[in-house]
């Protein structure tokens, strides 16, 4: 069954255009490692609720807002491997080494099996 990476993260809305290009650029890395998919999308109709919500949940100011990302693997231990080739790419140690256009600190990040694939 296949893995899933997944992203909430918070983006000022006056650096959305260097994220998207930032995005696309790690997209053709992980594709390019063998990732299945990679998406990133960026928000539309998600509201503050009043316990939970994307905004809660990264502490999204005024000035921000959400980002919803998601890599697709065929297993585990493909993602695994995947990841390990990326750490390895000069690309992307380059584009580490600069100042991302978000906070990092407030981006929620974690790994998913899946259980219903439709």
């Amino acid at each position: 069954m296949a893995y899933v990476d997944g992203f909430v993260l918070p983006v000022p809305k006056k650096n959305i255009a260097e994220y998207r290009s930032m995005a696309k650029k790690c997209a053709k890395i992980w594709k390019d490692h063998g990732a299945l998919e990679f998406r990133e999308s960026v928000a539309d109709d998600v509201k503050v609720g009043k316990w939970t919500s994307f905004p809660r949940s990264v502490k999204l100011k005024s000035n921000e807002t959400v980002v919803f990302s998601w890599i697709v693997y065929k297993s585990r231990k493909h993602r695994d491997s995947v990841m390990a080739k990326i750490m390895k790419d000069e690309r992307f140690a380059k584009m580490m080494n600069g100042k991302p256009p978000f906070d990092g600190k407030r981006m929620i990040v974690g790994g998913f099996k899946i259980i219903v694939d439709a």
